[in-house]
């Protein structure tokens, strides 16, 4: 979702600028020379090295596929949808099979975006996390994740959180990127703040650097993060200027 979500350049809040205008409906087909199968009622119905990406502003990034590759009817047939901007190509909705792999990765609500990147640096950017009188962590021994199109986030290791103070959450999520989360409950005296802090306990290879550690979610507690000043001037996380 690169191209088109948070900052990305054909989004609606671009983090820079071109010389001229872009028309708003700008679509960036490209071709993605990766293996692409979807597997349904554990039969493969799909299984191409073909497909295009459709990079549109204000939808999710999706693969496209040659209508000559997509079964019809009488073969366990899929519902198509024609890409305007690429002839002779179908969208597939995402719900129309049970699973999506791209070479051997099970894929999860939506494709990788080949330009999205996860870039995990050690720091010692500042972390200090309160809930009422309470300290939940307070250090400079932090790691920085900057991911394509969106705000640097900082993480921490659990040993210098007051873990003993959190409660694993029943909520979870799943990034692409770096695979599904945890999120935990802050538990101090008599308030409960749910899912104040996520972890990626088990993450995808690019994230290995923040395995198992935590992030704060700013609208949940009083959150002192030293981020990068355009981070810092465009969320209200209580942060120091």
């Amino acid at each position: 979702m690169s191209l088109v979500a948070g900052h990305g350049p054909l989004s609606g809040n671009p983090a820079g600028w071109f010389s001229g205008a872009l028309p708003a409906d700008l679509v960036f087909v490209e071709p993605h020379p990766r293996r692409v199968t979807a597997v349904r009622d554990g039969r493969t119905v799909l299984d191409t090295e073909r497909a295009l990406m459709v990079h549109r502003p204000g939808q999710f990034l999706s693969y496209v596929f040659p209508v000559d590759e997509v079964p019809v009817d009488e073969f366990g047939g899929l519902p198509t949808e024609p890409e305007p901007e690429a002839p002779g190509y179908v969208h597939v909705p995402w719900d129309a099979v049970d699973t999506w792999y791209e070479e051997g990765r099970q894929l999860v609500y939506y494709p990788p975006n080949p330009y999205h990147r996860v870039d995990c640096r050690p720091t010692t950017r500042r972390l200090r996390v309160d809930i009422g009188e309470v300290t939940l962590v307070d250090t400079t021994d932090t790691v920085i994740v900057f991911e394509t199109s969106l705000e640097p986030v900082l993480y921490v290791d659990p040993a210098h959180v007051r873990t003993d103070l959190l409660r694993r959450s029943e909520l979870s999520t799943y990034c692409n990127y770096k695979g599904a989360s945890t999120y935990w409950m802050a538990v101090v005296g008599d308030t409960v703040v749910e899912n104040v802090a996520w972890s990626y306990e088990q993450v995808l290879p690019e994230s290995s650097a923040i395995a198992g550690y935590l992030s704060f979610e700013p609208t949940k507690a009083e959150v002192l993060a030293e981020l990068p000043a355009r981070a810092r001037d465009s969320v209200d996380c209580g942060c120091e200027t």
